[in-house]
């Protein structure tokens, strides 16, 4: 078990964490947060780990960083999972308004730059990194396509911070992929990105075996 009695865990990242969390379905959203709750509070009964949740909908890195102090550091955590990415690869695909500041360089920046910031304002604090994934097995559509295609150099920047600040990571995308020799991708995700209650567990589950399966995954 990765985690002592009484750690606090901020999990922060888009609409994916979110789920609802600010509203009907707070604090901890109806996701994959809420489920990894469940699941350790009823393997690990009496731990008084405190989970936060700090996903807001829409948002890119960039979101992320500005809101960093208040949402991550102020809390003063033991661990912090981010999962963010999908929506920096959408910004960049439609060229909407500002898309330059999210291009897979400028997100390995400020991916970088996050992490970094959080080792230094609290160096006992875990980090764990959740790789942004898309769930289709389309290749041929365009659209689908270019996200996957894009989302690669997204991917490999997690996975490089994630090992440059001995991190935990947990490949999601490949996680699906295995998911989906058994279930068709609408019944993880209809559009791809916002996963169904299925598609939630799988990463509750993965978090789950993180922090009580050392084996498995781990630091770089």
């Amino acid at each position: 078990m990765k985690l002592k009695i009484g750690q606090k865990i901020v999990c922060i990242g888009d609409s994916i964490t979110d789920c609802g969390r600010r509203g009907e379905f707070g604090p901890l959203g109806n996701g994959y947060v809420r489920y990894f709750h469940h699941l350790l509070h009823s393997a690990w009964p009496g731990n008084q780990v405190e989970i936060i949740n700090k996903g807001i909908g829409g948002h890119t890195l960039m979101d992320l960083q500005l809101r960093w102090a208040d949402d991550v550091l102020y809390y003063q955590p033991d661990w912090v999972t981010i999962l963010i990415g999908i929506n920096d690869v959408h910004r960049v695909i439609r060229k909407t308004e500002g898309w330059a500041d999210h291009t897979p360089e400028n997100f390995c920046r400020r991916y970088q730059e996050v992490l970094a910031v959080t080792k230094e304002k609290l160096p006992n604090c875990q980090l764990v990194c959740l790789e942004p994934f898309y769930i289709t097995t389309d290749t041929t559509g365009q659209l689908k396509t270019q996200v996957l295609n894009q989302l690669e150099s997204y991917q490999k920047a997690v996975e490089a911070m994630s090992r440059k600040f001995k991190a935990g990571l947990i490949k999601l995308q490949s996680v699906y992929r295995r998911q989906m020799k058994n279930f068709a991708p609408e019944q993880l995700a209809p559009d791809s990105v916002h996963p169904t209650l299925l598609g939630h567990m799988i990463i509750a589950w993965e978090l789950f075996q993180f922090f009580t399966k050392p084996e498995k995954y781990g630091s770089h």
